[in-house]
């Protein structure tokens, strides 16, 4: 084992016992901070939020973090058992001794590893679904609709990713040392692509759209759109009951292709007011062109990913501190993949921070913009509607709100857009 190789497998452990070692500290000050004001609804929403409903969304937030906890536990498990045990290098022999190192062996390798993972997932889906979500009565799904829907998102998966894959390992073998960049081109170009077949597509496989009916709403939103200077293909209701009780709205899509989505849930429950104000406050995700931003930086996050693994398969060392020993006469780019897709998480997650406090300033100033063009109050009454309906806890611990909400707590966004209504 040469130094570098120690090197990284030191560095590899470290950095995944601190990964870990942080979640389940964060998880466990969520758990205490919340369980310890289970009691008292908070004074700004003592009129509004009853008391009972505050102690189903701590209990119902509980229940899920100790689930997470496991989960966290559990794939630490699965990552070492796969790298510096010998997983993978054992499934790498066993795949070319059977394919081949070529592109179907390089392939089968990457689905192998996937699929390994995906059914080591599975039973923590199950249970969220079917023993948290049930308990506090926001599962509307079957066990028959769970497994349909498996089926269905692993068939797409494999019709759309087993192409983009064979590409991918294709440039990696032929286009040269600059074949990250090539790879790049191409993974952006789907994802945009992606966006705009999305909706129309893959979207209408797993829900039901129909156009929203409701002529009062259609022209409240319709007003709202030509004064902010919005255009949407359509808006549409979609079946959301059909397998949860909890209430959303989005756009999707991308260009001429966007729509507007309300969930049935979220339309059964809010006022046409309230809506609009809702709706107001997703528009302006796009008028501060966050949706723009976002992607730009995640365009540039995986082409600096991609350098990066450019560099990373030239090296030994990056495998054999991985518990791997590469090939010296075949092909190690499915090797290459597979390793960075399993250790990139453990790297990434502790700029998770930074990506909470950028989101969080959106949602400041989307809800600014919402303000600008509705009434503020409308949107603090389907704010409290939403987090009644969703059981969000209203005393999340500070420093996990800081490290992973994406939205501000509700108490800040509450106090700021009454601000705007002053």
């Amino acid at each position: 084992m040469t130094h570098l190789t120690l090197a990284f497998s030191t560095i590899f452990v470290v950095a995944l016992v601190a990964m870990v070692s942080t979640k389940l500290w964060l998880a466990s000050r969520q758990i205490r901070y919340v369980a310890a004001h289970r009691n008292g609804v908070p004074a700004q929403f003592s009129g509004t939020i009853p008391l009972a409903a505050h102690q189903r969304a701590a209990d119902y937030t509980v229940e899920r973090t100790r689930l997470t906890m496991i989960e966290v536990v559990t794939s630490a498990v699965v990552l070492v058992a796969l790298t510096l045990l010998g997983g993978v290098q054992a499934l790498d022999l066993a795949i070319s001794d059977w394919l081949g190192r070529g592109y179907l062996g390089q392939i089968a390798l990457v689905a192998s590893v996937v699929a390994i993972t995906s059914v080591i997932d599975l039973p923590f889906d199950y249970i969220r679904h079917f023993v948290i979500e049930e308990k506090f009565g926001f599962n509307r799904m079957s066990k028959k609709l769970f497994f349909v829907d498996l089926v269905k998102g692993t068939v797409i998966a494999v019709v759309i990713g087993a192409p983009l894959l064979l590409l991918t390992v294709w440039l990696m073998d032929r286009a040269g040392t600059f074949w990250w960049l090539w790879t790049w081109m191409v993974w952006v170009a789907f994802q945009l692509l992606a966006m705009i077949i999305y909706p129309t597509f893959i979207a209408p496989l797993f829900n039901k759209f129909e156009p929203l009916k409701d002529e009062a709403l259609v022209a409240r939103i319709t007003s709202l759109m030509s004064r902010t200077g919005f255009a949407a293909k359509g808006l549409f209701v979609m079946d959301g009951s059909r397998r949860s009780a909890h209430g959303n709205a989005y756009f999707t899509g991308f260009g001429a292709a966007k729509r507007i989505v309300f969930f049935d849930t979220l339309l059964a429950r809010l006022s046409g007011s309230e809506i609009e104000a809702v709706l107001a406050h997703e528009l302006g995700h796009f008028k501060r062109r966050h949706v723009l931003k976002l992607m730009i930086v995640m365009f540039g996050i995986s082409l600096a990913m991609l350098a990066l693994l450019g560099w990373l398969v030239q090296t030994t060392w990056f495998y054999e501190g991985l518990g791997v020993r590469p090939s010296l006469i075949g092909s190690n780019n499915g090797l290459a993949l597979v390793l960075f897709m399993l250790v990139l998480p453990v790297f990434m997650f502790f700029i998770t921070p930074l990506g909470s406090l950028t989101s969080r300033k959106n949602e400041f100033e989307a809800d600014a913009f919402a303000a600008s063009q509705t009434d503020p109050k409308d949107l603090v009454n389907a704010l409290v509607k939403l987090y009644e309906d969703n059981a969000s806890t209203l005393t999340p611990d500070p420093i996990y709100t800081a490290f992973y909400y994406s939205h501000p707590p509700a108490s800040q966004r509450i106090d700021r857009l009454m601000q705007h209504a002053a």
